[in-house]
């Protein structure tokens, strides 16, 4: 896969399609199925804002919070607190209205064959949401399967169309998943994990496949994913999620070479080298566990396992924004004499 190229004059020239301000999504927490505990603070206090046709990753490890934010942004989970613009329309009312905020939004699961009804056959896979969205001319719902199948390389498509979901190879069944996220025509791709359970062989391939329908069809993508090495050939911005919190933004090549936050530079320390010489040089990593979501620590999250942390203030106050480069923030008290950035929400 080559890198994505993009001009950066055009990237400006883009409109929003996403804005997320402030958001937090909060799940309760009680003992005996009455006895309040406190909350799981799974997103707290993320704003951002995504433009049509941009490729954004988001990565951190397991339990960071990541999935949890794309499904709040597709409606899945409920917001605690915050505000989700998509497409001109707001993540808020009853049936009617959510209905139509999702119709612009596709989603791509991490597990392709638990993704899937095993019951129905990948035709009524790929009829199921245009129906629920009152698409019922017979001609444009076999157009839309036709194309989409040809597009994901699944031909012939009749050869596909009556099997069931474990009657696919796991590259396959997740070529029917992004084929059914993309079949209302999105303006928003939202893919989690999309390729952390196939073998290693087909992984490039997805990855082409989705970046490819990414460009022709000029659609946005939510990127979610733990694994840096494949950030760099798929997005165009990243953004580094802890503990619920975006601590750092960036362009692809300005984090990878430059990560400024000590998270996500140990996030790239951790990255897997081909070179047999890496064997034997010692890697740094960071002591500790990531902290509890039900009772984060105060100030920094990451300040526990900080080898830069100044007490008195990592371990107390939150740290802001501050502007490292053109584009490139980081949520960290080292970088205190930078300009903060100032918050829209």
């Amino acid at each position: 896969m080559s890198q994505p190229a993009v001009d950066i004059m055009e990237r400006h020239q883009r409109d929003v399609l996403l804005s997320v301000k402030n958001l937090r999504t909060w799940f309760e927490l009680r003992r005996l199925g009455f006895i309040r505990v406190g909350h799981v603070k799974a997103v707290d206090g993320v704003s951002f804002d995504l433009e049509a046709g941009e490729a954004l990753a988001v990565v951190g490890e397991s339990g960071c919070g990541k999935s949890t934010l794309a499904r709040t942004i597709l409606g899945l989970n409920p917001i605690t607190e915050g505000r989700i613009h998509f497409d001109g329309m707001e993540a808020v009312g009853g049936y009617k209205p959510m209905k139509a905020y999702r119709a612009g939004m596709g989603f791509v699961q991490q597990d392709p064959y638990g993704a899937m009804p095993p019951f129905l056959t990948v035709k009524r896979v790929l009829e199921e949401p245009m129906l629920i969205h009152g698409i019922r001319d017979r001609g444009e719902i076999e157009r839309r399967i036709t194309e989409s199948l040809t597009e994901l390389k699944m031909t012939p498509v009749d050869d596909y169309l009556n099997k069931y979901p474990h009657m696919l190879s796991g590259g396959q069944q997740q070529r029917v998943v992004i084929a059914r996220a993309k079949i209302l025509e999105p303006r928003l791709i939202v893919a989690d994990e999309p390729v952390s359970m196939l073998d290693a062989s087909v992984r490039v391939e997805i990855l082409q496949l989705l970046r490819t329908l990414q460009l022709s069809h000029n659609l946005a993508v939510l990127y979610i994913t733990h694994d840096l090495s494949t950030v760099r050939y798929f997005a165009e911005r990243i953004f580094v999620m802890y503990a619920g919190k975006i601590v750092e933004k960036a362009q692809v090549n300005q984090l990878l070479h430059n990560g400024s936050h000590p998270y996500t530079q140990a996030l790239l320390a951790a990255i897997s080298d081909p070179d047999a010489s890496n064997a034997e040089e010692y890697r740094e990593i960071p002591p500790g566990e990531p902290p509890s979501l039900l009772n984060p620590p105060d100030g920094c999250r990451f300040h526990p396992r900080c080898r830069h942390r100044m007490d008195g203030l990592c371990d107390q106050e939150i740290p802001p924004e501050f502007t490292i480069a053109q584009g490139h923030v980081a949520a960290c008290w080292l970088y205190r004499g930078r300009d903060p950035v100032e918050r829209g929400d």
